[in-house]
């Protein structure tokens, strides 16, 4: 009699109904927000700082650059010798002293320029006043050697090259970051999926192993329906997790902005504030270009094949590595004992990930991409990080047999671990002894 139905619903019942499955459901998705809330109000906070920046410009050259914006207002002192200068600055107790001592020649500047402050200044802020010295040094130093600013502006061409294949499909250079953004998305899901609902599955062998109820159970089912029920069962329980977190974190997310006023899009790093200051320069046309590149990169992406095979290779490979946490739960007696054999299952993964990463954008279609893409323990993650490139139907196909039956042998292999091992106690297990189960 198949039993995996029954055995599939008790699983996710069980899962589903317990309390901490239900508290951390229902509470990762508050705290997660909270803090997203919290680092979005303080880069809010800092973002509207106001600050009052002093300057001491002894060479004259450069007075008339810095203008006063909303968040920052620049005090120019004159006739000051730096001495004063500093204590003006301390007893205003202003944001900074931006000094530049007098020389006798442009390219002397650089070495005769400080920045006085009590505490260390920010990054985005010595970033920007070194923006504004080097353009107007530059315009000086042309100046200086009587070439034309007129002339130099009027003189700039921007290439921007457009692509497009010999059948005549359209394409840009944005094209490959967004191709790489879909397809790292979706490997790392695949990853934390793994990560996360994996271990879950390995509890859950081994505390049932522990509590001894396995001997009860094993009596009328069999070891391959009880290990594929587990797999099958804990996996929907995921699915339903996840659901509850997208949908709940959405809801949250807009209740919390809208109620707070907090402004998520405010979570900016300081390396990300230096881009978005460098893009501002960017013309209207550039501006337009560049949007028009993404919908186009967009528009490009093979939608269709991507729903499809991220849900076959996302199924195919969480079943894969669920079959081995599964194993490795039946072969030891606790968690600490798992650790011995967690590596070979992490490396395979971590080694998908650099791949996908360091070599898919470079080269989709290059060696090192196409072979990992095949080697089922990789091809997950690494398949459908190529896939947005565009890779042939009959590839996919292969992979998704490779992985398929890796899947089938896997489920042999672990099989054959489980049915020795969730009756073992007392015993630390090891690659010699898990041999030994296979040929039992």
């Amino acid at each position: 009699m198949n039993h995996l139905p029954l055995i599939i619903q008790r699983e996710y019942l069980t899962k589903v109904k317990n309390k901490s499955f239900i508290i951390m459901t229902f509470l990762s998705p508050l705290i997660m927000i909270a803090l997203i809330a919290v680092v979005s109000y303080l880069s809010q906070i800092n973002n509207d700082k106001k600050r009052t920046i002093s300057v001491l410009d002894e060479t004259g050259y450069l007075t008339d650059i810095f203008e006063s914006t909303e968040n920052t207002t620049y005090l120019k002192l004159n006739g000051l010798n730096l001495k004063d200068a500093k204590e003006i600055v301390k007893e205003k107790e202003d944001y900074g002293l931006l000094h530049i001592a007098k020389v006798s020649a442009v390219e002397e500047i650089n070495d005769n320029i400080k920045f006085y402050s009590e505490e260390a200044p920010s990054l985005t802020v010595i970033s920007g006043l070194e923006r504004k010295i080097e353009k107007k040094l530059r315009e000086i130093k042309l100046q200086e050697d009587g070439v034309s600013l007129e002339q130099i502006e009027a003189s700039k061409i921007y290439i921007d090259i457009s692509q497009e294949s010999f059948e005549g499909e359209k394409s840009s250079k944005i094209d490959n970051v967004v191709k790489l953004a879909f397809g790292g998305i979706a490997g790392y899901l695949l990853f934390m999926f793994i990560i996360i609902y994996g271990n879950m599955i390995m509890r859950s062998v081994i505390e049932e192993k522990t509590s001894r109820i396995i001997e009860v159970i094993i009596s009328s089912v069999k070891p391959i329906q009880l290990m594929m029920g587990k797999i099958i069962g804990t996996s929907l329980a995921g699915v339903t997790q996840f659901a509850i977190w997208v949908v709940l974190g959405g809801v949250l997310l807009v209740i919390v902005s809208a109620i707070f006023g907090i402004d998520m899009a405010q979570v900016n790093t300081p390396q990300q504030e230096i881009v978005n200051q460098a893009m501002t320069g960017q013309n209207a046309d550039q501006a337009q270009a560049m949007a028009e590149n993404i919908l186009t990169a967009i528009s490009n992406l093979p939608m269709t094949n991507l729903v499809i095979a991220f849900i076959l290779f996302f199924v195919g490979g969480y079943l894969l590595y669920s079959s081995l946490y599964a194993a490795i739960g039946a072969a030891v007696d606790n968690e600490t004992d798992t650790q011995q054999f967690m590596l070979p299952i992490l490396m395979p993964l971590i080694l998908a990930v650099y791949v996908g990463v360091f070599t898919v954008i470079e080269d989709p279609h290059g060696t090192v991409s196409t072979v990992f893409s095949f080697i089922p323990l990789t091809s997950p993650v690494v398949m459908l990080m190529r896939i947005p490139f565009g890779v042939p139907l009959w590839q996919q196909g292969l992979s998704l047999l490779l992985l398929v039956g890796t899947f089938i042998l896997a489920v042999w292999f672990a099989a054959k671990i489980y049915r020795v091992g969730i009756l073992m106690y007392g015993k630390k297990a090891s690659y010699k002894e898990l041999f030994k189960w296979l040929k039992y």
